[in-house]
């Protein structure tokens, strides 16, 4: 396939265009997961920062749905979905700086190709989605000012002398400036934006020592400081317990477990699009081994913000299991390198220049994923549960991840028919609430269900497993003793009541069954439970 030169913002248009529209599509059709949906308590609770996550995500979810005016999935995820257009954007503009417009144009085509970019920050709502784009405004800023031009060219031809000089350095310390506010808002989105700072720390120290004595480099720093404070207040008054939680979630030392980094290693494939961990693989060899496809300032700042954060969670992952789109920006970053690399190895002939075959691969890949993926949530045709137990009722669909973002939207009208029957015998009182015992899926039925139908939920186990639901509870008034509450059980993710609920209430009745139907067959079972006297 080959593209015309003069035609690559057309292109890149279109692109645009066609990736929002697609993404759009999906925000819309397809239901929460587990993680997206215990957001949204963020938006409804709003806070400075939460249990797992500073507040950022929540503030995007109350300014695109009017403060939940409008909270369908896609005004929910409609950030998302605008973001990410940015973010396509604004990579092709670091590709543009550190080498050209083809490059440009490259980095914008695997960005679009990452699983990452596309689904987690692209299409569902994540704090990764506000994070991705801080993160790249910084690393473009962060690039434009450490580089020798501070851009992509000269400032102006006619511009000489010291003039030329002073204008240039004031406009390379007013982005190392704006450097920090975007760092300080990545930090509002997901504490590892911290890496940012640790990348351009080690560049300094590394190449550009000079920067020690400039005092808008500390401005920068203070700046990122400030935009942090509602995180630190926020966890000096609940015992810093956000920073504990995530503390435990990592170790230093530990028993060596080289199945977790092998897990690791697999889910970045996952996440990164296969094809593109390749291909940054090959880039960066040929960096290493002398190929000077990118320039030295642009190739050193990219591997110090990058390199460090990947080995830190490969080192983690030797002693523990960690979640691959930990690592996935830094992933992200290093997709300038064969953007970069791709764009050196070709030639122009007749202004035309041809579409490398790989990239034609990783997009493809991409396209293959999103049908498949769909239809398979959408019809589960093949089977994603083994094992006997997986087949049973009561665990039926076990170990099918479609099952955590399928079906939800069925389950208020069967279950509002049950309550009401129960209501009208006398059994449960129209203020009855619902209890549940970890965040999700007791988000995923808040959302779906109780909400809906003017129900309070409840989280009813200790904080490591309800996280913010130990602050909903409070605002919601809390658990009432003596009082008797719903319980919804989902076959997939299976909680025994006599084991969590039997302690903590005099009787636990079960009281009926939903089916979550998928083209004809179950996809899951939905347990109702009363739940008398709380004790």
């Amino acid at each position: 396939m080959r593209i015309q030169d003069n035609k690559i913002n057309r292109y890149l248009t279109w692109l645009l265009i066609i990736s929002a529209l697609v993404r759009g599509f999906l925000a819309a059709f397809i239901e929460f997961g587990n993680d997206e949906v215990y957001y949204w308590t963020y938006a409804m609770y709003p806070d400075w920062s939460h249990f797992d996550h500073p507040g950022m995500v929540g503030w995007l979810m109350q300014i695109f749905s009017l403060n939940l005016l409008f909270h369908s999935e896609f005004t929910l995820r409609l950030s998302s979905i605008i973001f990410m257009t940015l973010d396509t954007f604004i990579i092709y503009k670091i590709g543009c700086l550190v080498k050209n417009k083809l490059a440009g144009f490259y980095a914008a085509l695997l960005y679009t190709a990452s699983f990452y970019c596309f689904v987690i920050t692209g299409t569902f709502i994540m704090p990764d989605t506000p994070l991705m784009l801080f993160t790249l405004l910084a690393i473009w800023c962060f690039l434009s000012s450490f580089r020798p031009t501070g851009g992509s060219g000269e400032i102006s031809s006619n511009i000489t002398g010291d003039f030329s000089t002073t204008l240039r350095s004031a406009r390379n310390d007013g982005l190392l400036v704006l450097g920090g506010l975007f760092t300080g808002l990545a930090l509002l989105s997901k504490y590892s934006a911290g890496f940012i700072w640790v990348g351009a720390g080690l560049y300094i120290l590394f190449y550009d020592r000079k920067q020690l004595k400039n005092k808008y480099l500390y401005l920068s720093i203070l700046i990122s400081a400030v935009c942090m404070l509602p995180l630190l207040i926020w966890n000096m008054q609940n015992d810093f317990i956000s920073l504990t939680f995530h503390g435990d979630r990592v170790s230093l030392f530990g028993k060596l477990q080289p199945f977790d980094f092998l897990a690791e290693i697999a889910g970045e494939l996952g996440y990164n699009n296969p094809i593109n961990y390749v291909l940054i693989i090959i880039a960066l060899v040929a960096f290493w081994r002398g190929r000077k496809y990118l320039d030295e300032t642009s190739g050193r700042l990219l591997l110090c913000f990058a390199l460090p954060f990947i080995g830190l969670f490969w080192f983690f992952s030797l002693t523990r299991p960690i979640l691959p789109h930990w690592s996935a920006p830094a992933f992200t970053l290093l997709l300038l390198f064969p953007a970069s690399y791709f764009a050196d190895k070709q030639s122009v002939s007749n202004n035309e220049i041809k579409l490398p075959t790989s990239i034609i691969a990783t997009l493809s890949l991409l396209i293959f994923v999103l049908v498949f993926g769909t239809l398979e949530i959408k019809t589960g045709l093949i089977p994603l549960s083994f094992g006997e137990r997986a087949n049973s009722v009561q665990y039926y669909g076990e170990g099918d991840f479609t099952t955590t973002i399928y079906g939800w939207r069925s389950i208020k009208d069967d279950f509002q028919k049950i309550r009401e029957e129960k209501i009208a015998e006398g059994e449960m009182k129209e203020s009855d609430g619902m209890v549940g015992l970890q965040w999700f899926p007791m988000a995923n039925f808040d959302y779906y269900v109780a909400n809906p139908l003017g129900i309070n939920l409840f989280g009813i186990r200790d904080i490591e497993k309800i996280h913010k639901y130990y602050w909903i509870n409070e605002y919601r008034g809390g658990l009432q003793k003596g009082c008797d509450y719903w319980f919804l059980n989902e076959s997939s993710d299976y909680y025994a009541p006599e084991r969590y609920l039997e302690y903590k209430f005099d009787e636990i009745v079960p009281c009926d069954t939903i089916v979550v139907d998928r083209c004809g067959t179950p996809a899951k079972y939905v347990f109702v439970y009363m739940c008398k006297g709380l004790k």
